[in-house]
């Protein structure tokens, strides 16, 4: 079934891409043509001050609850995004993904209300949880490789013999647009941001942010990774979208050993800073959260959580805004973190 438009195109880094990819950065005014489209499918999310973290760093932090979408994360504005404007061809064949978990239930749910089919590559180990969760929605899960990354491989690769649309981790013009919407609602109703801190994996946060409450506001937009898996953080340093041999972190939804160069250049343009934390930061963001606010988030949530105490000169008296970007936090995860309160 491969056709031109189906045959991988050369890429900007070690990521496939595909001639329907079109790397070109997306603008604020796409963001807002992002939200018109999500109005139908999504409501807006709860922004809502923290005492307990205001109190603990002497400023005023409010938390963007992300987690309350459908499919439990803020990936489902993203993918919404780009399959409400995927060619007409491509839903009649379907549409295919790596995941780890939030990617793959995002596909599937807007599968649905798109009416094609998903098909999402897993990772060996991903948890029985997250696959029963991408199932439930109807998406078709295939578990290949040892980490995402392989994952991601064998869906273009799928996508490439069978025609399926493959939506790209990274480089994802709608999926960058998409994820600023939530940065446009947190401009509309706190206008008077200050810093705003998202957590870094594939980058559409750090980049759909920066082009949204970062582009309308006065904001500092602030972008964190994991140690263990920082080649995103590297990337922004450098400029140089070099992969790394590993990514193994308890976040494992930021896992990304590969920087794409889509968010990337969006983000070293305009996001102001970065930094990473480390695997025991990590974990205790996590249990503190729980324990002061009883909100579980998953690993990739907590590290501008891990940040706070390194940027505490920084926010101090300042109006602070944090996504909390999802809570499907897997069982084994789950039981570490209880263990630790």
């Amino acid at each position: 079934m491969s056709s031109p438009r189906t045959e991988r195109v050369e890429s900007p880094d070690a990521s496939t891409i595909f001639a329907y990819h079109d790397l070109t950065p997306p603008t604020t005014a796409d963001v807002y043509r992002a939200r018109g489209t999500l109005g139908e499918y999504l409501p807006r999310t709860p922004l809502v001050r923290s005492d307990w973290l205001s109190e603990a760093y002497d400023a005023e932090i409010y938390l963007k609850r992300e987690d309350v979408l459908p499919t439990g994360s803020f990936k489902i504005r993203g993918i919404t995004t780009v399959l409400a404007n995927v060619d007409p061809e491509f839903r009649e064949r379907g549409v295919i993904t790596a995941s780890t978990g939030n990617y793959g239930r995002a596909l599937a749910k807007a599968a649905q209300w798109f009416d094609t089919e998903a098909i999402v590559a897993v990772p060996e180990g991903t948890g029985r949880n997250r696959i029963d969760g991408i199932e439930r929605l109807g998406g078709r899960v295939e578990v290949v490789g040892d980490d995402y990354d392989d994952s991601a491989n064998w869906a273009a690769e799928e996508a490439e013999q069978e025609g399926y649309r493959y939506v790209h981790p990274g480089n994802e013009r709608g999926v960058i647009a998409g994820t600023g919407t939530a940065g446009l609602e947190i401009a509309d109703e706190l206008p008077e941001v200050d810093v705003v801190i998202g957590p870094i994996g594939a980058g559409s946060i750090g980049a759909g942010y920066s082009l949204s409450v970062g582009a309308v506001t006065d904001a500092t937009v602030i972008g964190v990774q994991a140690a263990a898996v920082d080649a995103a953080y590297r990337a922004w340093q450098t400029g140089k979208l070099t992969p790394q041999a590993e990514a193994n972190t308890f976040a494992d939804g930021i896992a990304a050993r590969v920087p794409y160069a889509l968010p990337m250049g969006v983000m070293r343009e305009r996001m102001d800073e970065m930094y990473t934390v480390s695997e025991e930061a990590i974990v205790e963001a996590i249990t503190r959260l729980f324990r002061e606010e009883r909100i579980l988030m998953e690993g990739a949530c907590a590290p501008p959580f891990a940040i706070l105490e390194t940027l505490r000169e920084e926010i101090e008296g300042r109006t602070v805004a944090i996504p909390v970007t999802g809570r499907n936090l897997p069982g084994e995860k789950l039981a570490d973190v209880l263990s630790v309160e």
